[in-house]
């Protein structure tokens, strides 16, 4: 038996270890019980937490979409799953909802110019998410064209920063009384959907700088200038079809290149939170709203 045909061999093997390893832990995931799994992940010289929220069809053999869902600054990964209402969407619909936790006593992301200690310690939280996502998918079994990404406030621009940076793996966000506050230089088209109160007093629908905001002071782009930049970059139509009521004034923008598409709901009297809560005093359903955008809107 030659030296090639042996290391031949040895590699055949490897892989179907690898393989095999990646089915036991898919198999073992969905013998297990479903719902919140908590684990860690080591990147960047810190051990970061996150769970994932398993629908209870999930089988470890059809591949579901996946969610990542960003809390704001100083806020938790398990008060955005209250907020938002993902998790019990995702047993509606199927999806795997994964919720990481930022950096530091009072956690933040790594937005850019926002916020707090994440931006301190230049938090490298792009290689984080994407490092996660892959484990993600080693663990679960993941559509690799659905992948999504939502968040509110400092949440919510990391999500503008995923799509700016991941635009190759990231189909669509949503984000949340946030703002696009950082150079955008995305390699591919990323589907839109924006939720913005015209009364966020933290960050403001016209942009600009607040005494509310968390960390060192900005100015931040406005919610319109944000719409205008992935109207822009999806080669969208330049006219959206308007819809208007007393509660919410909706933009849909078509004709996009790859079927991607960018939608404004700017809610009239809204405050920075999330819409359609018992708090926010609107009836506007952001969850479900963005999960119908999301299922729409795979990379090709």
């Amino acid at each position: 038996m030659g030296a090639s045909y042996r290391r031949f061999v040895f590699y055949g093997l490897l892989a179907a270890a690898l393989v095999s390893g990646a089915a036991c832990r898919r198999f073992a995931a969905s013998a297990s019980q479903t719902g919140n799994r908590n684990s860690t992940l080591d990147f960047g010289g810190l051990t970061r937490q996150y769970f994932v929220h398993v629908p209870p069809s999930y089988d470890g053999k059809k591949p579901l979409p996946l969610v990542l869902v960003l809390h704001g600054a100083t806020q938790s990964a398990e008060s955005i799953e209250r907020m938002s209402g993902m998790s019990a969407a995702a047993d509606r619909e199927t999806f795997l909802a994964v919720y990481p936790t930022g950096t530091g006593r009072l956690p933040t992301w790594n937005a850019g110019p926002c916020c707090g200690y994440a931006v301190e310690n230049r938090i490298d939280d792009v290689g984080f998410l994407d490092a996660l996502i892959g484990r993600v998918e080693r663990d679960y079994a993941v559509d690799p064209r659905r992948i999504f990404a939502t968040g509110i406030s400092n949440g919510g621009m990391m999500s503008y920063r995923l799509a700016c940076e991941l635009a190759g793996k990231v189909a669509a966000i949503a984000p949340v009384e946030g703002a696009q506050d950082l150079p955008c230089h995305p390699s591919n088209p990323v589907s839109v959907i924006i939720f913005h109160g015209t009364a966020d007093r933290l960050v403001p629908f016209e942009g600009g700088a607040t005494t509310f905001q968390v960390g060192r002071r900005r100015s931040d782009t406005s919610v319109s200038s944000s719409a205008a930049f992935w109207v822009e970059h999806n080669g969208c139509s330049a006219t959206p079809k308007r819809e208007e009521s007393t509660e919410v004034q909706i933009e849909n923008y078509s004709g996009c290149r790859d079927g991607t598409a960018v939608a404004l709901y700017a809610i009239q009297g809204g405050r920075h939170i999330w819409p359609g809560t018992r708090l926010s005093r609107n009836d506007v359903p952001a969850t479900s709203l963005r999960w119908s955008f999301f299922a729409r809107h795979p990379k090709p």
